[in-house]
């Protein structure tokens, strides 16, 4: 019998149910907050009609979620590693629900963009929570499988939610449908508090953590992240290059930060653990997810826009063209939970090589077959990239956080997702560049706006597969 099978068997019965019935309520909310992410892009022509936004209006209904998201995620692992996660699950999940609802009911853009990022911010409560848990109720080598279904949760929620949001659209019609790709959140959310509650382990008798939350170090952090991802998330509608000095300042607000924990660490539980960083696994895989989000996020921001605006597809079909991505993620991801004890690192790197050979595919494809229709060449080559990206996510996941200590599963989870949210809105930023110049120098071509923006994006992953590489170099000298 396998050690996870072994620790799984030491488990009472009931507990053993309990602990995957609270597993699959996080996977349900985290499902729901990540398709956010992306479910709106599909959205936004029906959205523009309907409320008559400005390109600024429209930038923040998307970007204003990731923003406030990222900015929410690390002091909300601590608050949950501090004061018990089922509490900070069920009180986001109550936040995203009625911001859903609000959301929904917006009469005017003011109004959608403040429920937005609220909204965000709730997504970034429950998120590091769904991790914590998995941290907390289960063990070892066990933690693979758990591990693997919320890499799944991650990839297909992203890859998926164009589709759903075409759905809806194609549900409510032009002029209804985007209220329903907000709507849909609310049954869904009201069960998930419920259950949550009910489900979700509290903060353990006889524990009792009477560490403050660190007032100054979410200071430093929020300040270091908002100076980051303003710029990035706000590419398009602030022409002034004096925006990129944002970045160095909030880099040097981050350093303080560093320094900061460092110190108080020395007393007191710090927002963050430094000493995280000590582990080569959290440290390496950290930098793979963030380089990675950077250019796996982005393909379907430009490939929503090449479809829909370049070829007058609907936002259905534009949704349909991505789902053998997601499918490959899915499929994949089950299989990576189950192979990444036994394989490792090598096995992420396995998967970011199928990702970019997939990808490369993709721009051959549409190079080689110019007047078939787009979603069918992309079919193939795309569930070669999504079978690639499931090797990734979840595998990757589970080795970064695999030696970080149950205390600190919260705000270690936090942290990596915040890097994640960092890398989304760069790689957006940097490849829906690309995309845009090439669309302006080449007249209107999609097409080659297209294919240009893609290689950007694949050049970004192939940094994530050096980095992987490098990790697994290292790991074998050590082991000899």
């Amino acid at each position: 019998m396998s050690t996870a099978g072994s620790q799984t068997a030491d488990v009472d019965p009931a507990e053993n149910r309990r602990r995957w019935q609270a597993l699959g309520v996080g996977l349900v909310a985290a499902f729901m907050t990540l398709l956010d992410v992306s479910i709106v892009n599909v959205a936004i022509p029906s959205l523009d009609q309907a409320l008559h936004a400005s390109p600024s209006d429209l930038q923040w209904v998307l970007s204003g979620y990731a923003l406030t998201f990222g900015l929410a995620l690390v002091p909300a692992g601590r608050f949950g590693d501090a004061r018990g996660r089922r509490n900070a699950f069920v009180f986001g999940i109550a936040l995203f629900t009625i911001t859903s609802a609000l959301a929904g009911l917006a009469p005017s853009p003011t109004w959608l963009v403040i429920a937005r990022l609220l909204q965000g911010a709730a997504a970034g409560i429950v998120n590091p929570q769904v991790t914590g848990v998995i941290q907390e109720l289960f063990r070892g080598p066990e933690r693979a499988r758990p591990f693997g279904l919320l890499g799944a949760t991650i990839g297909v929620s992203t890859a998926v939610g164009p589709l759903l949001g075409g759905l809806l659209i194609a549900l409510g019609g032009q002029e209804h449908g985007w209220r329903y790709v907000f709507f849909v959140n609310v049954p869904v959310g009201v069960i998930a508090v419920i259950l949550g509650w009910r489900l979700l382990p509290g903060r353990q008798k006889g524990h009792t953590d009477r560490h403050r939350l660190d007032p100054v170090g979410v200071i430093l952090l929020g300040v270091g992240v908002l100076l980051v991802l303003l710029p990035l998330v706000q590419e398009q509608q602030w022409r002034t290059p004096w925006k990129w000095a944002l970045i160095p300042a909030g880099l040097l607000v981050l350093l303080a930060f560093a320094v900061w924990e460092h110190r108080y660490a020395r007393t007191r539980q710090p927002l963050f653990d430094l000493r995280l960083f000590k582990l080569r696994s959290y440290t390496l895989g950290s930098l793979i997810a963030l380089i990675y989000f950077g250019g796996f996020t982005a393909i379907f921001f430009i490939f929503t826009l090449f479809l829909q605006n370049g070829h007058g597809y609907s936002a259905l079909v534009a949704g349909l063209a991505v789902t053998p991505f997601a499918l490959g993620s899915a499929a994949a991801s089950a299989a990576g939970g189950r192979l990444v004890n036994r394989t490792g690192r090598p096995l992420v790197a396995a998967g970011l090589l199928a990702v970019v050979v997939g990808l490369a595919a993709t721009w051959l494809a549409l190079r080689e077959f110019p007047h078939a229709p787009a979603p069918w060449v992309t079919a193939g080559p795309l569930l070669l990239a999504g079978i690639g990206s499931g090797l990734v996510i979840a595998p990757n996941q589970t080795l970064t956080l695999s030696q970080v200590p149950v205390p600190q599963a919260g705000s270690g989870a936090g942290m990596l997702q915040t890097g994640q949210r960092i890398g989304s809105a760069a790689g957006i930023a940097a490849v829906g560049s690309a995309f845009f110049a090439s669309l302006a120098s080449s007249n209107g071509d999609f097409t080659a706006a297209f294919e240009h923006s893609l290689v950007v994006a694949t050049v970004i992953i192939a940094l994530a597969l050096i980095a992987a590489l490098i990790d697994i170099v290292v790991s074998r000298r050590h082991d000899q």
